[in-house]
């Protein structure tokens, strides 16, 4: 392998500049066919390897994204990065995952990593830190949210959770149910969980703390959940479930103690996943993949547009 530097020499060798050599190591498009065709012969007859860092600094980009995620196997996060992926793949770039478990530190230094140069941008699918912990990041690199935030250095792909979550308990009050429970992941730090909270109130009043349950992530969760609530003294009619992965466990119960859906309870999922569809669970799609496409694409283009992406909700034969 030939150093960096020698790219000096195979400018020499060809007649042309520097800058020339560069841009046919990056397929750019500015270069006529002659010399392009002239300096590839020399490439190949040194036998040459560019080094993919000095190539960044020249290029001035490492077309290299981040994304921050909690954590993986989980159906939310997981359509989000691969809406990050089918994007990524249409435009050249390569992607980094940047796993935290919601740990705040370990959130900051992936974010150190825009400063040293190691990514072009960010893409946050959800967070621990507080927004102004953040912002300051954005004069190293763009980054941009899977969730609204106002801060216009911030761009953003995302959901009207608090809405969906509104037109869920409305429909459920709409068909008769007073008994309405519902699960979610993260506890009340969360803003999702918060938005849940808040549209339930606004449809039922206040909220009975043993209809709520979090730390609700996959199908043994959902099973959990429902022997706590569906052993309370005042049992739910409906349960909204925070995937369908946990709707599903929710299901099982229900039918292990002989319910019968929706007769005796109702159940909702959100994200249309597989398990869902299989079961004929009903759901509210918040389109994560279209957040996580829209979300690179902002990244790519170093935008700081808001962009609402719509959710839909599909009934089948569980509500």
């Amino acid at each position: 392998m030939i150093s960096i530097a020698n790219i000096s020499d195979i400018a020499k060798m060809a007649g042309v500049s520097v800058s020339t050599v560069s841009r046919v190591l990056n397929n750019h498009k500015y270069v006529s066919k002659e010399k392009r065709a002239i300096v590839q012969k020399i490439i190949a007859d040194m036998n040459y390897t560019p080094n993919k860092n000095a190539i960044d600094l020249i290029r001035g980009e490492t077309r290299m994204i981040g994304v921050i995620i909690p954590y993986n196997n989980n159906q939310a996060f997981d359509q989000m990065l691969h809406g990050v992926l089918n994007k990524s793949v249409e435009r050249d770039f390569s992607i980094t995952v940047l796993p935290t478990k919601y740990n705040k530190e370990k959130e900051i230094e992936y974010f150190s990593m825009l400063k040293n140069k190691l990514l072009d941008g960010i893409i946050i699918t959800s967070r621990s830190n507080d927004w102004e912990e953040i912002v300051p990041f954005t004069n190293d690199g763009p980054v941009v949210s899977c969730e609204y935030t106002e801060h216009p250095e911030i761009g953003c792909s995302y959901i009207d959770r608090y809405h969906s979550y509104l037109e869920v308990f409305q429909y459920l009050k709409n068909k008769g149910h007073i008994y309405v429970a519902f699960t979610t992941a993260r506890g009340i730090e969360s803003m999702s969980t918060q938005q849940t909270i808040a549209a339930y109130k606004q449809v039922f009043g206040e909220l009975q703390p043993e209809f709520f349950l979090s730390d609700c992530y996959c199908i043994e969760d959902g099973y959990r959940a429902a022997q706590k609530l569906l052993s309370l003294q005042t049992k739910p009619t409906a349960i909204y479930a925070n995937g369908d992965e946990v709707a599903g466990g929710i299901y099982q119960y229900a039918l292990s103690i002989n319910l019968k859906i929706p007769d005796n309870l109702a159940i909702i999922g959100q994200e249309n996943q597989p398990v869902g569809v299989a079961l004929g669970l009903s759901t509210v799609d918040h389109q994560l993949i279209k957040v996580g496409e829209q979300a690179c694409e902002l990244i790519i283009n170093k935008s700081r547009q808001k962009i609402k992406i719509p959710y839909k909700m599909i009934h089948r034969f569980s509500i």
